[in-house]
């Protein structure tokens, strides 16, 4: 004796009748730390480029710092978690 199997469609109807819907992982607030990050490391970026003077103390101290501020904020944007109060 053979099983006999329910018809694809009603399988996929029962499927989508008990799907929960789509959580994020990242809230609002997380894309919009991580925007201010990225635009951190690009105005760091462009006070390295600054002028011709090689060892002026924005291109090599003030800049980098900014950079790595950047990031911090970015790393920041990346483990900072929803509130619980869904």
């Amino acid at each position: 004796m053979a099983k006999t199997t329910q018809p694809a469609a009603k399988t996929a109807a029962k499927a989508s009748a008990n799907t929960t819907p789509v959580k994020f992982i990242f809230d609002k607030s997380n894309y919009t730390w991580f925007i201010i990050s990225i635009a951190v490391v690009a105005f760091g970026f462009v006070l390295m480029s600054g002028t011709t003077d090689i060892y002026s103390t924005t291109k090599i101290v003030i800049a980098p710092i900014v950079v790595l501020g950047g990031f911090g904020i970015g790393f920041y944007a990346i483990l900072k978690k929803k509130p619980e109060a869904e």
